[in-house]
């Protein structure tokens, strides 16, 4: 068999945890392969990504700021990428470029791993953010069961944007940033979609006093595993989802789709990449 090749682009991406997870599959199901980080500047984006084929890789995971850039080549897109407008999965075969996000999916295989979703979807969710994690957060969210997600932006007119775009069939009202005794009043989740709280990012300062002490809290950030955010939520006896679950099993589908093989998410993986994070 042709030794397979596969890779993620971004710019900047050298910080990309993907390879270890690619690699650390390649040696577990004995396939002859390799998966490399790709830096590529937004205007070579097309370019590139259209030479890849020719080199012999199979496919791409493709990561800020690149999904819309990557929806807009794929010449078909599954239901999550036509819905969310992102893609983050690229797969090269005979009919061309095929488009799919597992985003949507990686939020929810880790949330239904980690979380009673059945008891919190009965109550509201808060979602942190309106950019391009938020959609595939919302659309997580309404998939889980819940009926009521609430999203919170410091731009309100981007938010309303968003709600008006993806037309989940559930109540998704907008909340002013800073009004955080509406936002959390009944509510069991929250999940920040933002980047703030991330290593070299700035710090989410949210205050948790008006959020029920039996709600769940999320980050989709990784780096640092535990962030402020969570360390505050289970000091306060929350219970908490950080976001590596999500970038595990966001990369079980990518690769089934290029090697063949659908992999499993284990606590060996995940002590590699906690291993890594600890040397960054």
């Amino acid at each position: 068999m042709t030794r397979r090749i596969a890779g993620v682009i971004g710019w900047p991406v050298a910080q990309s945890l993907s390879p270890i997870i690619h690699r650390h599959w390649f040696q577990e199901y004995g396939i002859d392969g390799d998966y490399v980080a790709l830096p590529v500047a937004p205007e070579n984006f097309s370019r590139c990504v259209t030479a890849l084929p020719l080199m012999g890789f199979a496919g791409a995971n493709v990561t800020v700021p690149h999904k819309q850039a990557a929806a807009a080549l794929s010449e078909t897109l599954d239901g999550d990428a036509r819905k969310t407008g992102a893609v983050n999965l690229l797969v090269f075969g005979e009919r061309g470029i095929s488009g799919a996000n597992t985003d949507v999916q990686g939020f929810l295989a880790t949330l239904r791993e980690t979380l009673p979703v059945d008891r919190l979807a009965k109550k509201p969710a808060v979602v942190l953010g309106a950019g391009g994690a938020a959609r595939a957060i919302l659309v997580a969210l309404e998939r889980a069961g819940f009926r009521e997600i609430r999203i919170v932006n410091r731009t309100r007119e981007r938010a309303e944007a968003i709600v008006a775009e993806l037309a989940l069939p559930v109540r998704c009202p907008v909340h002013e940033w800073g009004n955080w005794t509406n936002a959390f009043e009944n509510a069991g989740f929250l999940v920040n979609t933002t980047s703030l709280g991330m290593k070299g990012k700035a710090p989410l300062e949210l205050p948790l006093d008006d959020l029920s002490s039996d709600a769940a809290v999320a980050d989709i950030v990784y780096n640092p595993v535990e962030t402020e955010l969570l360390r505050r939520a289970a000091a306060g006896g929350r219970e908490t989802m950080d976001g590596l679950g999500m970038l595990m099993h966001q990369a079980v589908p990518a690769f089934a789709a290029w090697f063949g093989v659908t992999p499993k998410v284990t606590a060996e993986l995940r002590t590699k990449l906690l291993q890594k994070l600890a040397r960054a």
